[in-house]
């Protein structure tokens, strides 16, 4: 199986591993012989760009980023508290929104899967681009940074949903095909390299106006993120200080409807959507015009719990109703279908979500007043008075709520936030089937059997 693409009448054939998820396993075989893996790709940066540019259309269409109904977006909403699935035997978001999962689960088999090709893919990227002797240096210094960026992202979300698992840097089958897992101590260590290697090779600038490609900023954005989560407060703070001081090339966008349009201004980094006139994949899935819902809805909880006048809820939360009922859907994009020009691409990183980080990292610092700047800035712009909230724990409280009415079906940032503040069981505990070891997914039962290194199981399953 082969993805072909056509670039300046040059045909770049990939082979099926990169980007094919029949196999069971990415270690399984041993990798065939392929165009990518050849060093002409890389003597030329037409076709070495083409390989890095397919990457970024995977990560828009399968596994852990797609914005479809099978990528985190919508799975961990059902799988916290953001969203409601439809009770249908068919419908693959039930095992999430039941917290019924099982190591035998194929979309937990085709996260790990496909992100381990992904991964792949951008090793192979690196070596191949160390090894060019035609690219000039500044070709070799984008497409490097890039593919260590992707490298980056797809091991904090295999971190983040499954716990230690391995980091993988090279192409040798041989050695990924009996590699043992990594504690995610060590992997956030790992990415936090990747990402200060890939920082100073990338531009400052943008290489268009739709910013698909990854710039310093975006590398910096994503290393706030990491810090906070490692509980590097000083470094998330100074990280989103760096973006956020670049006011130049970001600011936030008052009108709350705009947010989300491909040319807002507080886009950090966002996918592009493929063809002209295509819009995003979650407006596709998220977005219905009569009820009953055929999939999922937003939570009535979620939606009610908005504060009165908060512009968010007007904006960025659609009612549907009949005779019976009223359903809610995620209105962030507005475009279900294509349109005569694209309008919508997938935002990954956003100038509110640094603000917010900020604000965490200022609050856990004791920097209060600071916090609550950064906290007001969020509240403000979505209509509200600044926070009432007056000591440490009820700024951090307020903070977490904050996140839970800005960042809401954006690739998981609800559930990812109760497990690192340890609140999970507090606010997931009244879910039928919740249990305290659903903070990690299952290991896929394919690949312990594929390589018994991987053992033992996550607990619980």
């Amino acid at each position: 199986m082969k993805s072909v693409y056509i670039i300046s009448e040059k045909i770049i054939c990939i082979a099926s591993l990169v980007l094919a998820y029949s196999c069971n396993s990415f270690v399984e075989v041993e990798l065939p012989k392929s165009q990518l893996t050849n060093t002409a790709v890389f003597e030329e940066f037409e076709t070495a760009d083409a390989a890095i540019t397919d990457i970024y259309s995977s990560l828009r269409t399968r596994g852990i980023l797609t914005g479809s109904g099978s990528g985190i977006s919508n799975q961990l909403g059902n799988y916290a508290d953001e969203l409601i699935s439809i009770e249908k035997p068919s419908n693959s978001s039930l095992f999430f929104y039941n917290n019924t999962l099982l190591p035998s689960n194929s979309q937990i088999a085709l996260y790990w899967n496909t992100s381990y090709s992904q991964i792949y893919a951008a090793n192979s990227i690196i070596e191949g681009v160390r090894k060019s002797s035609n690219l000039s240096n500044s070709q070799k210094n984008q497409l490097l940074a890039e593919a260590v960026f992707i490298r980056a992202i797809l091991h904090f979300y295999l971190a983040n949903l499954f716990g230690d698992v391995p980091y993988i840097t090279v192409t040798d089958y041989k050695t990924n095909s009996t590699v043992r897992r990594t504690p995610v101590s060590k992997i956030y260590e790992f990415i936090i390299k990747d990402l200060s290697d890939a920082e100073p090779l990338l531009p400052a600038n943008y290489d268009s106006s739709e910013r698909v490609r990854p710039n310093k900023y975006s590398a910096r954005a994503f290393l706030a993120r990491v810090y906070l989560y490692n509980r590097s407060y000083s470094e998330a703070s100074d990280s989103a200080s760096a973006v956020i001081n670049q006011s130049g090339l970001y600011e936030l966008n008052m009108d709350l409807s705009k947010v989300f349009l491909i040319a807002s201004s507080e886009t950090i980094w966002q996918l592009q959507s493929g063809n002209a006139g295509t819009n995003t994949l979650e407006g596709s899935f998220f977005i219905f015009s009569s009820g009953p819902p055929s999939l999922v809805s937003l939570s009535s909880d979620l939606a009610e719990s908005f504060s009165n006048g908060d512009m968010r809820r007007l904006n960025w939360i659609k009612p549907v109703g009949n005779s019976s009922a009223t359903w809610y859907h995620a209105n962030k994009y507005k475009e279900k279908n294509t349109t005569s020009s694209s309008k919508e691409y997938s935002i990954l990183f956003r100038l509110a979500e640094m603000y917010l980080i900020r604000s965490e990292a200022r609050a856990q610092q004791g920097d209060l007043i600071g916090a609550k700047e950064d906290l007001n800035k969020i509240r403000n712009r979505a209509g509200l008075p600044n926070s009432g909230a007056i000591t440490k724990a009820e700024i951090l409280n307020a903070i977490i709520l904050e996140r839970k009415w800005e960042l809401f079906t954006e690739f998981g940032h609800r559930f990812f936030d109760l497990k690192r503040t340890g609140r999970l069981d507090t606010d997931l505990g009244y879910k039928i089937g919740w249990d305290t070891t659903d903070s990690l997914f299952p290991i896929p039962e394919s690949e312990l059997n594929t390589n018994p290194n991987l053992l033992p199981q996550n607990q619980g399953y």
